[in-house]
């Protein structure tokens, strides 16, 4: 099958987490041997991040992992769509793409294309900026692959889709796995971007204070800090050590012992059963992780078997200390969680579940049912 992907970003993962489920989702689809074509706008803001802040060749950098992604940089004015889609048997359209773009694929759909035509959503921008989601023209559109189940209701409840899919991310084994043989260097890493002060009252009291109680030896990485953040990081004696490219983080994580979870304010509180990218693939290199709340709604993880919760920052700090003093609890929460996803959050499991939706919607549209009913969990 020809597979038609376009996205914010492939090259680049600064700030932009999404680029890494959908690069190990890739992967797996030519392994498979798929046909896979990529696209992204040539001055999407990630990408032109990466740049401003490490030099053009920064943008090249996720070839050593990914050396079969080789998306096209296109600019909207002039994308020839007929030409891109030319063969397409499936096309997934990522929800940071621009609304003129969706809509445009979506009329192409619509003048006779024979392809199936999904919107990826992986974003809590449906319950914090509604205006940019009612924005999106998905009507020619054969679904959505929404990555939470309370996503994919919302989709169906407010009408802005026919049909919707729960799709989670996963884990890309191929890059996120053990490192053994690695020196540990530290006590904690900890690996996210500080962002819009979405989480910075959890960051200080799971993370910075923990930390500083502790006396531990701690790493950051991540980039948007704002002064302040640095400020608090170094007083809590925490070195901050600036971007990271995801592909570099198992083996980072490999020269720790233990790392924690802090989502942002609205996947705890307004999204339960996202659990977002960083868990999975923590737990899929091996290291114990210890999450603040949130509500794992569709039961994709065993709390307390495959990592810790944490219900505020004195149990955290409680916590940390019971791990790093007792290396045998870390070592076997990490082994379970290693195992659960192995067996059950894989970017080959997800690959499984993409290709089963896209036939349910081939026959549906054969038997001229296209877009009927509620919708349904991958």
């Amino acid at each position: 099958m020809r597979f038609v992907i376009f996205c914010h970003s492939l090259r680049s993962d600064w700030n932009h987490g999404n680029a890494h489920f959908l690069r190990g989702v890739l992967v797996e689809l030519a392994a498979r041997g798929h046909e896979v074509r990529l696209f992204e706008p040539e001055n999407g803001w990630s990408a032109t991040n990466l740049a401003q802040d490490h030099g053009e060749a920064a943008l090249d950098a996720y070839r050593v992992a990914y050396p079969g992604l080789r998306p096209v940089c296109y600019d909207l004015a002039s994308l020839r769509l007929d030409e891109a889609l030319r063969g397409a048997d499936v096309v997934l359209v990522h929800e940071w793409s621009t609304p003129e773009l969706v809509a445009a694929i979506g009329r192409h759909r619509a003048r006779g294309g024979r392809y199936v035509l999904l919107f990826h959503d992986t974003h809590h921008r449906a319950v914090t900026d509604r205006a940019a989601m009612e924005a999106f023209d998905l009507s020619g559109y054969d679904g959505v692959l929404a990555f939470g189940e309370v996503l994919r209701r919302l989709y169906l409840a407010r009408g802005w889709a026919k049909r919707a899919f729960t799709w989670h991310e996963a884990a890309d084994t191929r890059v996120f796995r053990p490192w053994r043989g690695q020196t540990i260097e530290g006590d904690l890493v900890w690996i996210g971007n500080w962002g819009d002060e979405e989480r910075s009252a959890e960051l200080h009291e799971f993370l910075i204070e923990p930390v500083k109680a502790l006396g531990l030896e701690a790493r950051v990485y991540g980039v948007r800090y704002p002064e302040h953040a640095l400020a608090a990081l170094a007083d809590a004696g925490i070195t901050y050590g600036g971007y990271l490219p995801n592909f570099e983080v198992p083996e980072a994580f490999a020269r720790f012992r233990v790392t924690v979870h802090v989502p942002r304010r609205a996947y705890a509180s307004l999204l339960p059963g996202i659990p977002t990218i960083r868990p999975f693939e923590a737990l899929a290199c091996g290291i114990t992780l210890i999450s603040t709340p949130w509500s794992d709604a569709e039961g994709l993880f065993t709390p307390g078997r495959d990592y810790l919760v944490a219900e505020n920052g004195r149990v955290m700090t409680r916590m940390l200390r019971q791990v790093l003093d007792n290396p045998a609890l870390g070592a076997a929460i990490a082994a379970h969680g290693l195992d659960t996803i192995a067996e059950r959050h894989t970017c080959g499991h997800r690959v499984d579940e993409l290709l089963r939706i896209c036939r349910e919607l081939t026959i549906a549209r054969s038997e001229g049912v296209a877009g009927a009913g509620e919708g349904a969990r991958s």
